[in-house]
């Protein structure tokens, strides 16, 4: 079995070999959006970011 880490050490290293670096901000962009959701949909935080968005 792999360890929990192997998907962001592959996709470091897929960057770094390919010379991909514009990828990284991209996908850096749509973690933070995807946990903002995440931990915002039954908290007392979500009515505020509901009208971010």
């Amino acid at each position: 079995m792999e360890s929990r880490g192997s998907f962001w050490k592959d996709l470091i290293h897929y960057a770094r070999r390919r010379k991909k670096w514009w990828m990284l901000p991209i996908i850096l962009i749509l973690v933070l959006v995807g946990l903002l959701f995440l931990f915002t949909t039954s908290s007392v935080v979500a009515p505020l970011i509901y009208t971010l968005f």
